[in-house]
């Protein structure tokens, strides 16, 4: 079958899926020839680490139930031939998902309650991910991408797909032949009067930019969090700025035409605009949770920091790549029970409270544990 790519938006969906037993699966893989032989190899022995697991709980009848799409995935000649960096597999019984990710991860089976996903969160980050958003009359499309790919993202219905979507009977004379402005990735219908842009054409551009702004808000980046880069002509990028109130947006945008430009190319483009941001960002929360510390507002225990998730309180959470805690999460009373994590009802308390901040709108970075400003393998900066 065909690995997924990983996407935010997938990365939710995963999330969704709790109160039910869980197989998470995680195998660094190799390109190239003889390195990639022996993946399938060692993705057989993981599976039987699964399986040793849900034999604890389960009948043989029942385990088998769960293991036969990973046993199958094994066969596939496919998948191993064409494998990129890290592989991570889901199933419960029903779904079964494979994704393949542009980043190594440590070879991992976890049998829970919900899918075991701290390190697709990490991959997600450690990749700099980010979105894309292009503008221009007659498309509006969106992107999301890491250093070395850059996938076209299905717009939410509720988006407008260009300006006469977006305005509809208020755009000015919506059937005038489409002609460029200077060159504008608008494609803004001109009637040419002392060299000027009609000023019902600069309004129907602004009404458009507030729309697209609005809905890209709402549907893609507050679900994602993700750092957003417009793609758009220089005319166009201070005025979507002057008008947004998209938080993620980044100050520094992508100058061109992006219908006139390849795909690998605006990744590249991108990726200049995106690089330094993220290290910025990484830098400086580390220096706000240590100033929030002082305040009160932040805190590094893990007992406190699930109670405090648990009332939507974390806005930002930081949660060490290397350090697992076995254990299981009690919502009704707030309380964490330490486990093992052979037991099929047991994952990582840190995974669990990751994804449950993330639930909760807050923002959650998994970082090196050189990184980490405190050895509990978590710290959480308080909204309030």
């Amino acid at each position: 079958m065909k690995a997924l790519n990983l996407t935010f938006a997938e990365l939710q969906n995963l999330l969704e899926v709790s109160g039910r037993t869980c197989l998470s699966l995680y195998q660094p893989t190799h390109k190239t020839h003889p390195e990639n032989a022996q993946d399938p190899i060692r993705y057989k022995n993981l599976v039987r680490e699964l399986e040793s697991s849900l034999r604890e709980r389960f009948g043989e009848d029942e385990t088998e139930n769960f293991l036969k799409p990973f046993r199958d995935l094994q066969h596939d000649s496919a998948l191993w031939n064409y494998a990129s960096q890290g592989l991570a597999v889901f199933g419960d019984g029903n779904l079964f998902k494979v994704y393949s990710l542009d980043r190594t991860v440590p070879e991992l089976t976890v049998v829970a309650e919900s899918f075991h996903t701290k390190p697709l969160i990490r991959s997600l980050q450690g990749t700099k991910r980010y979105q894309v958003l292009s503008v221009n009359r007659e498309q509006v499309r969106f992107f999301e991408g890491t250093r070395d790919s850059l996938q076209e993202i299905p717009l939410h219905p509720e988006v407008p797909g260009n300006i006469e979507d977006a305005l509809g009977s208020e755009l000015t004379d919506p059937h005038q032949t489409v002609a460029s402005y200077g060159g504008t990735a608008l494609g803004s219908a001109m009637r040419h009067s002392h060299g000027g842009k009609s000023p019902q054409i600069e309004i129907d551009e602004q009404r458009f930019f507030r729309v697209i702004d609005r809905k890209i808000t709402e549907y893609h980046s507050q679900p994602s969090g993700l750092p957003l880069i417009l793609a758009a002509l220089d005319q166009h990028q201070n005025t979507f700025r002057s008008l947004s109130h998209n938080q993620n947006l980044l100050p520094e945008g992508i100058k061109v035409d992006p219908d006139g430009v390849s795909i690998d190319k605006l990744r590249a483009l991108a990726w200049k605009v995106i690089e330094p941001e993220i290290e910025l960002r990484l830098r400086s929360i580390v220096t706000e949770f240590e100033q929030a510390r002082a305040k009160g507002l932040g805190e590094e225990n893990v007992e406190v920091i699930y109670q405090a998730a648990l009332k939507s309180r974390v806005r930002s959470l930081l949660v060490d790549s290397e350090k697992l805690i076995p254990g299981r999460l009690d919502e009704q009373s707030g309380s964490i029970t330490h486990a093992e994590l052979s037991d099929p009802q047991v994952g990582d308390v840190l995974d669990d409270i990751a994804e449950l901040v993330i639930k909760r709108g807050g923002e959650v970075l998994v970082v090196p544990q050189s990184s980490m400003p405190a050895d509990t393998g978590i710290a959480a900066i308080y909204r309030y």
